[in-house]
């Protein structure tokens, strides 16, 4: 009966993973399908139909790569997404919205959330997440191109900056030069000699 259990999950994980296209190398392959698998396996407990387990597992997706777009603390933000997404598809307003869920099915569905991705955010979070290493330079382990693209971008905007200086130097000293040429012209002709050989 347990091999024919296990041989029913990993059917399922294998379908999972074509259907939502998990191609990660392990153990975040694994994770992600388990968390999927766990996602249905709820549905099933709570007698959803096709279209609610469906949309379970997009928001639950959703909430994934909220989750892991960013090493960054977004708890807050990933649980108001949750709250919107569940909105969405308990209310009905369409276009916006359709209403799949009862408002029992979304107890339900928030108390699964809370329980099986929000009490584990973090350790999603670092298993997901690129790892950061602070030292002299920030440096992320799988994105190391990008980090010489910040620093290139940054070298450019420096000379940028320096080049702006520069020439708002040379543009301050022309305008002074340009001030005094003028000042020497309105002397000279100010002057009394000049108005002396204009009279003659």
């Amino acid at each position: 009966m347990k091999k024919h259990i296990s041989m029913h999950t990993h059917l399922q994980s294998s379908r999972l993973s074509s259907v939502l296209g998990v191609d990660l190398p392990e153990p975040k392959r694994g994770v992600l399908l388990e968390l999927y698998v766990q996602t249905v396996l709820f549905s099933r407990e709570c007698s959803f139909k096709k279209e609610q387990t469906s949309a379970l597992l997009s928001i639950i997706k959703s909430i994934h790569e909220a989750n892991i777009e960013t090493p960054l603390n977004n708890i807050e933000q990933c649980f108001i997404y949750c709250k919107e997404l569940i909105l969405c598809h308990s209310v009905r307003r369409p276009p916006f919205s359709v209403d799949l869920f009862s408002s029992k099915e979304v107890n339900c569905i928030f108390e699964y959330i809370h329980n099986s991705y929000m009490r584990h955010y973090k350790l999603y979070k670092y298993i997901f997440t690129p790892q950061v290493k602070v030292g002299n330079v920030l440096f992320y382990t799988n994105c190391f191109k990008q980090v010489l693209l910040c620093f290139f971008v940054l070298k450019v905007e420096s000379c940028v900056f320096h080049l702006k200086e520069q020439m708002m130097l040379v543009s301050g000293h022309l305008d002074q030069r340009m001030k005094d040429i003028a000042d020497q012209h309105n002397r000279a002709l100010d002057s009394p000699q000049l108005n002396h050989k204009a009279r003659k």
